[in-house]
């Protein structure tokens, strides 16, 4: 390593000096803001929020992964010290060192404080983490784990060449969400990328996204999380936190999906990657992780939180009014104190960061209904954490998307506060699961779930953009797999197949699993497809899950949390089969349809206008016309004409939709208006190419009918007389 400066300082940081002590590194009292280690031409300030810290300690690292510390500094509780928060300034202390604290406080659970200063502890600031050292079990058990703890790592995150870049600003009106998994992506072998698993091998298959189509990327959790934690071992594998939902630093990119060893690399690989995705035209949309944190409950490790100020991070209950144990609104042991003013700073500051800073284009908070409680636990008519994003200039116009609901029975879909605030739409998920399933007497909330779920959101001047409209997600079975397994299948797991949600709303099509029957396997593809129609079609925002596209499945499992393996790897052979190219290219040109016919999907909902063909913009059928059956109790078709009611409609952007979710075959009628034709371009009953066409190889239908096969869908588009 190079020696350290030890130029003496002409200035003071924040107009508190302080005598230097040392030659190499000089100390001064530095400044209480902003929170973290920031780095300036002489040194590095470092501010820490304790209030109720005795004692606090900073570890200086030549390098992160170094053994020992090259300085201890202990802080002085005057001069280092303003209100609740500890603060010093280090100059000669530069971007790449190490660092961490010790912090030292009453050792009182039952009054929520657990400070342990021979417990090494992480910045909750920290723009990188080191974990090269980690034993996450030395963590959790009293004596000194200075050679096994975690290090923060000093970060100058100003030297960066954006090329202009910023933010997309895509209308939410106009999106089509991908939700993915950084590692996932690429790792198998078979992707064929230089850096597999990794932001920057990401970029390499961007190709793949713009032809697929999507506008964002949602990735499942990218922040700094523990992937070394092996959960168990189960038939010879090692199953891990793969999904990262337990984060470890708000601020860090996840140093896996990084190819550079270099700690100080790591935010320049993952700006590289939004660069690049946005010059295609793709947002990012980051998963965040804010309701609990990777520590556990009492018998979990301490790192960070936990040992820096318990009581204020945590919510904490006990037996006769004590603060002993840890509230677990999220099913991970521990709840985050969203709305404690720090815990609510620390948000608010981590979601500016990644949008000012690394230029994300928006979130999804993960059981985001966490972050409706207040102190107490309870839920808040307003509370501070969600209005503030709300509300927050650097935020206003970044998606905002919630999980609206908690592991403790929460559920606010609909019922979410704030006004902007979309959310993922679980009814959709079911009404629509069970309507393609065959259940019958589902149409009436089928119909409300395709436009917009106004039962939902209307009620309180919401609009269809509230509503992320998903059918699967990380969490469950894949598309296909709804439509190849009856029930669960989570014994690679470990658990005895007891994880996991019971009921799927699935049905296999005959055979439970992979088949060899052409027929089970055409039925399932046309399946997967009337999902996808459906949900190109619906007002609302439409979220589909990676791999989706070519029917990729986790064999039944529907809780793959723990396998960093080909049960979660993209298989890039199947992707490329003749098989999996068909299903790609349905789906891409359903997404091409969706963004060209914009109007019908413009965020407002339906108000009954009628345009210059007489055609209101939403009119209801069943198999005849004008009776779509809402009170027919075994009713499993439904049909609906959307008329394009813009100024400048030229006929040619209505839509007529046939959807027969019995078994047999059935004759629809087809509204007819003077002066249109109607042409078929849909049909999931037919084989590639003929189920999805462009506008000129579309099939005239010269009679006021059509036959709809047995579970399938059709949608029809006008054309004006000549």
């Amino acid at each position: 390593m190079t020696s350290l400066a030890t130029a003496p300082i002409t200035t003071t940081l924040g107009g508190y000096p302080l005598e230097p002590t040392g030659t190499a590194l000089r100390r001064w009292s530095g400044s209480s803001h902003p929170f973290g280690a920031s780095v300036t031409e002489s040194g590095v300030n470092f501010a820490l929020y304790s209030a109720n810290a005795t004692a606090v300690t900073l570890l200086l690292f030549n390098s992160p992964e170094d053994a020992d510390p090259v300085r201890v500094i202990e802080l002085d509780s005057q001069k280092n010290h303003s209100f609740n928060i500890w603060h010093v300034f280090i100059e000669g202390a530069r971007h790449g060192m190490g660092y961490a604290y010790r912090v030292d406080g009453p050792h009182e659970p039952w009054n929520g404080h657990r400070f342990d200063p021979e417990k090494v502890l992480i910045d909750p600031y920290a723009k990188a983490n080191n974990l090269s050292r980690w034993k996450r079990g030395d963590a959790c058990f009293p004596g000194d784990n200075l050679h096994t703890s975690m290090r923060s790592v000093i970060i100058d995150i100003d030297d960066y060449d954006w090329e202009g870049d910023r933010p997309l600003q895509t209308p939410m009106a106009q999106s089509v969400i991908y939700e993915m998994h950084v590692g996932g992506f690429t790792k198998s072998p078979t992707s064929g990328v230089k850096n597999p698993g990794t932001f920057l091998g990401l970029i390499e298959k961007i190709p793949y996204l713009k032809q697929l189509g999507v506008t964002a990327v949602e990735l499942l959790p990218p922040l700094c999380f523990d992937h070394t934690d092996v959960l168990r071992e189960h038939d010879g594998k090692k199953l891990v936190n793969y999904w990262g939902y337990s984060t470890v630093g708000y601020f860090a990119p996840h140093q896996a999906y990084c190819v550079s060893n270099n700690d100080g690399q790591h935010i320049k690989e993952f700006r590289d990657m939004v660069k690049a995705l946005h010059k295609a035209g793709i947002e990012v949309i980051l998963d965040v992780v804010f309701n609990h944190t990777d520590e556990g409950n009492h018998q979990g490790p301490t790192f960070c939180f936990k040992g820096i100020d318990n009581s204020t991070y945590y919510y904490l209950t006990g037996v006769d009014g004590s603060r002993e144990f840890y509230y677990d609104y999220t099913g991970c042991g521990n709840t985050f104190n969203c709305n404690h003013p720090v815990g609510e700073k620390l948000i608010l500051d981590s979601l500016r960061f990644w949008v000012e800073e690394m230029h994300v284009d928006g979130f999804r908070f993960d059981e985001g209904s966490v972050l409706s409680r207040g102190e107490s636990g309870a839920p808040m008519e307003h509370p501070p954490v969600i209005w503030a994003i709300e509300l927050d200039d650097v935020l206003a116009k970044s998606k905002v998307i919630a999980e609206a609901w908690d592991a403790a029975g929460l559920y606010q879909i609909g019922y979410f506060p704030g006004a902007r605030w979309a959310e993922w739409n679980g009814k959709y998920r079911d009404a629509i699961r069970g309507f393609v399933k065959g259940d019958p007497g589902l149409i009436s909330e089928v119909a409300s779930r395709i436009t917009g779920s106004s039962d939902l959101y209307q009620w309180h001047r919401e609009e269809p953009v509230n509503s992320i409209n998903f059918i699967t997600a990380h969490d469950g079975f894949t598309l296909y797999d709804l439509t190849a397994y009856n029930e669960k299948h989570n014994w690679a797991n470990g658990e005895g197949n007891n994880d996991g949600i019971n009921d799927n709303v699935s049905w296999n099509c005959g055979v439970e699993g992979e088949t060899e029957d052409q027929w089970i396997n055409d039925l399932r593809a046309r399946q997967v497809k009337n999902f996808a129609t459906i949900m190109m079609i619906s007002m609302g925002v439409p979220m589909i899950v990676a791999g989706d596209e070519f029917k990729r499945s986790q064999g039944g499992n529907n809780n793959t949390y723990c396998h960093d393996n080909e049960i979660n790897w993209f298989n890039w052979d199947k992707i490329n089969s003749p098989d999996s190219q068909e299903m790609i290219r349905f789906w891409s040109k359903l997404i091409e349809k969706r963004l060209k016919f914009k109007n019908h999907f413009s965020g407002r909902y339906f108000a009954g206008k009628t345009n210059r063909f007489n055609i209101s913009d939403i009119h209801w059928h069943g198999p005849v016309v004008n009776q779509p059956g809402w009170n027919d109790p075994q009713a499993r078709c439904l049909a609906f004409t959307l008329g394009d009611t813009a100024d400048d409609t030229d006929g040619t952007n209505n839509i007529h939709v046939m959807m027969n979710m019995y078994w047999d075959a059935i004759d629809f009628e087809i509204p007819q208006f003077e002066g249109l034709n109607w042409y078929r371009t849909i049909d999931t009953s037919l084989r590639s190419p003929e189920d999805i066409v462009d506008y000129d190889q579309q099939v005239k239908i010269n009679d006021g009918r059509y036959v709809v096969t047995g579970r399938s869908i059709v949608v029809l588009f006008s054309r004006e007389t000549t």
